[in-house]
């Protein structure tokens, strides 16, 4: 799809259909430092698109945009709250007067969620046939099983070779890695056999050997029994050799798309498509059974939401869904009753909790299957497993019956199904949207233009003074003079490289190539995901907040976003009252009161420290009601009031507040993630589990 998108608009460049100008705006919006014009719709419109507005009405084509969209909000206000705007006319004259691209670009400033679409031929699933790959192969060509998250192709291998008659002694695998390559060539000079050399990805040093093996097999076919056959399976992998693929059967199995497709691709599948097993008991199997991969199927789905599905995307698979019926079976003939506790330890503490390496994944993994490893499930006719009550478990009955009930859900569930708000989806559709463009920029030639000669970017101005106030801002002083250093040589260097005047390093010649953050500056940097243009002036609203601090003395209202490390702020305000108390800093903990009226806030509390910057998404602080309650439609983030932090007991819904929205980094010394900020306990009337499902964290910044 990405090839024939460029492919496409190549050919309209060619025709001068479409700017270089209009083509640069739909991969990026345009970059600014500020927005010079006040939102006119504030309550709906977000300041980012807002923004994209202004930047493409300097179009020559959409030079009068800016005013027709300001004097007309009520017809632009329709496309905005529109479930499908992009079929609905533009407001004259814009819908007679742009083409489809330029129609494309006014959709992109509006509701970018809606920019990427897929035809219904790219959405469902083909049929994977191992037999037809198989007939292409020979005793001298590898078959390579290209490897996705969530797929795994060693149980079809198995059954295939068992239908081939190569079972047995005559299929042999091993999995690659350190000291395991001698094995795998002994294997491969067993002739006659099947050998299946699993994740090649991970053994790269013995890659080159693997190549010149395959090299022999062609060059020495005839000394080959007909029935041998190398499979490999890899993930994609820079070091996999060339030669090996060019001359190999490439296969893929992606796991399907959609929560339909899932069920009946388990179904299908062994061991529940055998009669013997799916009729090897008598109790509440087929219900339990079925909420089993209903289950299984919505582990896997939440991944298309990214954050809002798992804080780290998981590749549940086949294999774990194998074990967990099986288990199942065996509890409920050999015990009189349904042991729940040992089946939801065993499936979400081993099977599928084993893969789960962040701590509120798993209790959301847990929270998820409680829902279907229930007593309601088998004796509650009337238990749904959404609101919408499409999603059940069906009556016991037999396999067709089952398979039948699944060919007759919906091809697109709605989030409501994984106890996601509507909202999702437009969060969904937005990051398949930056995707398609992120990897649109990857492919293109870098260009470099005179235009923005004039522009210098105010870096060196807001650089804060070298003066110590205490531990905390003199350690975000340190890293911040260390960023802004960095930057301002890499940007000098650069100018002096373009001019002939010094050599362009690897490092320069990197950020002179780069469409966002250049590495270079990463590196030195704070978690960021914003693009280049709002990561500059987010830097300088940091850099200000650093400098007012000290001019005018420690703020009242700390900007809690704008620090480098936000956990040793949050120490330090601990540690002021460990020592005004006397108290052991290991004791203490934060109580989290909301300040629904901001202007009450006048002065620093005689306890802890006041917090604002705060985003939640998932869900929205009400503050009528105190409490957290459901997103408002199309608002996927709501800014949190001022919070006071003080010492105190715990309450009712624990939050996780992370620096970006992507919420996973790297395991620290802490065992939390990197991203990871703390826990804030807010109230709410509904039960935890509930926004646990939601996928509802605080952010300490948008990726805009």
């Amino acid at each position: 799809m990405l090839f024939s998108f460029l492919l496409c608009i190549g050919i309209e460049r060619s025709r001068n259909l479409v700017t270089d100008d209009e083509w640069r705006f739909l991969l990026t919006g345009g970059v600014a430092l500020e927005i010079p014009f006040v939102n006119p719709a504030p309550s709906w419109l977000k300041d980012k698109s807002w923004g994209e507005i202004v930047r493409l009405s300097s179009l020559p084509a959409f030079c009068k945009l800016q005013n027709h969209f300001c004097s007309h909000l009520s017809e632009w206000k329709k496309i905005y709250d529109s479930s499908q705007p992009e079929t609905i006319s533009l407001p004259d004259p814009w819908e007679q007067s742009l083409s489809n691209f330029q129609h494309l670009l006014v959709l992109r400033c509006i509701r970018p969620d809606k920019v990427w679409k897929m035809d219904v031929a790219y959405i469902e699933p083909p049929t994977f046939d191992l037999q037809h790959s198989f007939k292409h192969s020979g005793h001298s060509t590898p078959l390579i099983f290209v490897l996705s998250a969530g797929a795994d192709p060693m149980a079809l291998l198995m059954r295939f070779a068992e239908e081939r008659g190569m079972g047995g002694t005559n299929l042999q695998t091993i999995s690659l890695g350190q000291g395991q390559g001698p094995i795998a060539k002994k294997m491969i000079e067993k002739d006659g056999t099947w050998v299946v050399l699993q994740n090649c990805h991970l053994a790269t040093s013995w890659l080159p050997e693997l190549e010149c093996i395959c090299e022999e097999m062609i060059t020495d076919s005839d000394g080959t029994k007909p029935d041998f056959r190398l499979w490999l399976t890899s993930y994609p992998s820079s070091d996999f050799p060339v030669s090996v693929l060019q001359n190999g059967i490439k296969m893929t199995n992606e796991p399907p798309k959609g929560l339909r497709a899932n069920l009946l691709r388990s179904y299908l599948n062994d061991p529940i498509s055998d009669p013997h097993f799916f009729n090897g008991c008598n109790k509440v199997w087929e219900k339990l059974l079925f909420a089993l991969c209903f289950f299984h199927a919505l582990v896997q789905e939440r991944r298309m939401f990214g954050s809002l599905g798992w804080n780290v995307p998981y590749e549940f698979n086949e294999s774990d869904l194998r074990i967990s019926a099986r288990q199942i079976q065996i509890f409920l003939n050999e015990y009189a009753q349904v042991p729940f506790e040992a089946l939801l330890y065993l499936t979400g503490e081993c099977n599928y909790g084993g893969r789960v390496t962040d701590e509120h994944d798993r209790r959301l993994l847990i929270s998820l299957l409680e829902s279907f490893y229930c007593q309601k499930v088998i004796e509650d006719e009337t238990y749904m497993f959404s609101p919408s009550a499409i999603y059940f478990a069906p009556r016991k009955g037999t396999y067709e019956s089952y398979v039948e009930y699944i060919k007759s859900l919906p091809l697109n569930a709605d989030p409501e199904v994984f106890g996601l708000h509507e909202n999702a989806n437009i969060t969904k559709e937005q990051k398949e949207t930056q995707k398609l463009f992120d990897g649109v920029l990857t492919t293109l030639p870098r260009e470099v233009s005179g235009e923005g000669r004039g522009t210098r970017l105010p870096l060196s101005q807001s650089q804060p003074p070298d003066e110590s106030m205490n531990t905390v801002l003199l350690q975000e002083l340190v890293h911040f003079n260390r960023l802004t250093s960095t930057i301002r040589t890499s940007l000098r260097d650069i100018t002096k490289a373009i001019r002939g005047l010094i050599l362009l390093s690897s490092e320069l010649e990197d950020m002179f190539n780069s469409m966002i953050v250049p590495t270079m500056w990463s590196a030195k940097s704070y978690p960021s995901l914003k693009p280049l243009g709002s990561y500059i002036t987010d830097l300088l609203s940091r850099l200000q907040f650093f400098k007012d601090w000290i001019s005018r003395g420690k703020p009242g209202v700390f900007w809690i976003s704008r620090f480098y490390f936000t956990q040793s702020f949050l120490t330090g305000a601990l540690q002021n009252y460990a020592r005004k108390y006397r108290i052991p800093i290991d004791h203490l903990s934060f109580q989290f009161h909301v300040i629904n009226q901001d202007h009450s806030v006048i002065g620093p509390p005689v306890n802890g420290v006041y917090i604002k910057g705060l985003y939640m998404e998932g869900a929205r602080w009400d503050r009528t009601r105190h409490v957290i309650g459901e997103s408002l439609p199309k608002v996927l983030y709501e800014t949190l009031p001022i919070i006071w932090l003080k010492p105190g007991e715990k309450p009712v819904f624990k939050e996780e507040l992370y620096k970006t929205s992507a919420r996973r980094g790297m395991l620290s010394t802490t065992g939390h993630s990197t991203n990871y900020v703390l826990t804030i306990d807010l109230p709410s009337d509904m039960s935890p589990s509930h926004w646990v499902t939601r996928g509802v964290a605080c952010l300490c910044q948008l990726d805009y």
